[in-house]
């Protein structure tokens, strides 16, 4: 019994949500450093608090991986996790450039940094189900085309996302700069919007997406799998939270193989995020930093969001191509020259002095992020048990935070005491990493290649 072909718009449906998550995270990606800043984080310890994301991430998707694939009730088996993970996030998205109105109970800052923390949580309750779904739903001949228009949902969210605070400052005419130093209004009901559009989305995906009930579900893993013996039946039935490390002991091959190109390539992206915007206000604008809350400052902000836009712009149209590329040359092939693109693009940031010129770099960064969403799944589902299709995708999630937390931990001393406060120096170290992971992309195994 094979899993039947879904439609465009079926598949489109399960995966609409994602454009909602990705609105809320591109917003955390191009304003969690300037809030931050604002509330008075320095330069040094910028990335610590940006370690919430990758430590949440750690522990959260493997845990909601582990129940989702025991899970069944009314709605479904993934929908109830990236439900609950909604709810929590639109609260936080609202919550988060309010934080200096609670300064009564504690720093700003801290309390901004908790925002950030509750946010990445409920993201990664999300997130971890979405990509279930879709190697649960689709036939494995569809599943690159199945993460490609995930990719496509992601690169569309990300583009409003990144791209609001510009529009309500320059085109709605809301305040960009806070006269008291504080988080502007702009950015401010930037975060509102995302929390509205997070929720709406999920919700279509919560409707309109069918799971296959328990038994139906078995039949198909039968069919793709084989039947389970007794003995793995009693183990399937008595499995804990404990069996997640016997999992973590027993990953197949191709995924550690891709944990070192997912290493490089969040290594790399974990830079960009972090220090686009005082590299960019040091590096373009020759700014001080120090003066965080000055127009200029918040203009180099502003810009760099744009600049977040179009790379995921790129991404969302270069994912609608990844299928028919990664036919032709296959996925390995692909993800390597998508990376190469992606350090290229990196590392030109260094040599370029005119703001406009940096949407050429851009480009190059949007077709790495393209395929950094979806290459690595689509590889990655063909290797695992489909039954454990869900705590595999969790943990896989080690190989995205695991660059991070290394980064978030050395990062900021790094560009502090090496780089002497230089932001753009670890935007150029971004761009090194970002070709390591190309040529280690090549010596992956992809098993199921031939239909990609």
């Amino acid at each position: 019994m094979q899993k039947p072909k879904l439609s465009f718009w079926q598949i489109w449906n399960m995966s609409f949500g994602f454009l909602g998550i990705q609105f809320g995270f591109a917003l955390q990606n191009a304003n969690a450093s300037r809030i931050l800043s604002t509330f008075g984080a320095d330069l040094e310890h910028l990335s610590w608090f940006w370690l919430a994301a990758p430590l949440t991430g750690m522990i959260v998707q493997p845990i909601i991986g582990h129940y989702s694939d025991a899970t069944w009730n009314r709605l479904g088996r993934r929908k109830p996790y990236f439900l609950i993970g909604a709810v929590l996030t639109s609260i936080a998205l609202v919550l988060m450039p309010n934080a200096g109105s609670m300064a009564y109970l504690m720093s700003p800052m801290f309390i901004g940094a908790g925002m950030l923390m509750i946010m990445d949580a409920s993201i990664n309750v999300s997130m971890e189900p979405f990509r279930a779904l879709v190697a649960d739903l689709l036939p494995g001949d569809q599943r690159t085309m199945g993460f490609s228009i995930q990719t496509f949902l992601i690169g569309m969210g990300a583009v409003f996302g990144s791209f609001m605070p510009y529009v309500l400052a320059e085109w709605v005419g809301i305040s960009k700069v806070d006269p008291n130093g504080g988080i502007p209004d702009n950015v401010i009901f930037s975060f509102y919007i995302g929390a509205v559009a997070l929720l709406t989305t999920v919700i279509w995906t919560v409707v309109k997406t069918r799971e296959y009930p328990p038994e139906e579900f078995a039949a198909y893993a039968d069919e793709e799998a084989g039947e389970l013996t007794e003995e793995e039946k009693v183990k399937a039935k008595n499995s804990s939270i404990l069996d997640i490390f016997t999992d973590f002991a027993n990953m197949p091959k191709t995924m550690k193989q891709l944990g070192l190109v997912q290493f490089f390539s969040w290594f790399a992206l974990f830079s960009m995020w972090v220090f686009t915007t005082p590299a960019i206000a040091q590096h373009i604008y020759g700014l001080d930093i120090t003066d965080v809350s000055s127009e200029a400052y918040n203009e180099a902000g502003n810009w760099v969001g744009n600049l977040f836009a179009v790379y995921n712009g790129v991404a969302m149209f270069f994912a609608l191509a990844l299928p028919f590329i990664a036919g032709k040359i296959g996925r390995k092939k692909t993800h390597a020259m998508s990376l190469l693109a992606g350090g290229l693009g990196l590392l030109s940031i260094y040599f370029i002095k005119d703001k406009e010129l940096l949407l050429i770099s851009m480009v190059g960064i949007g077709i790495a992020w393209a395929s950094i969403l979806a290459m690595p799944y689509a590889i990655l589902a063909g290797s695992i048990p489909v039954r454990k299709m869900g705590i595999y995708m969790g943990i896989f999630n080690f190989f995205i935070t695991f660059p991070q937390i290394v980064n978030g931990v050395f990062g900021g001393p790094i560009v502090k005491r090496v780089y002497d406060s230089q932001a753009i120096y670890a935007i150029v170290l971004a761009g090194i990493f970002m070709i390591l992971g190309a040529i280690a992309v090549n010596f992956v195994d992809d098993k199921d290649d031939a239909v990609a």
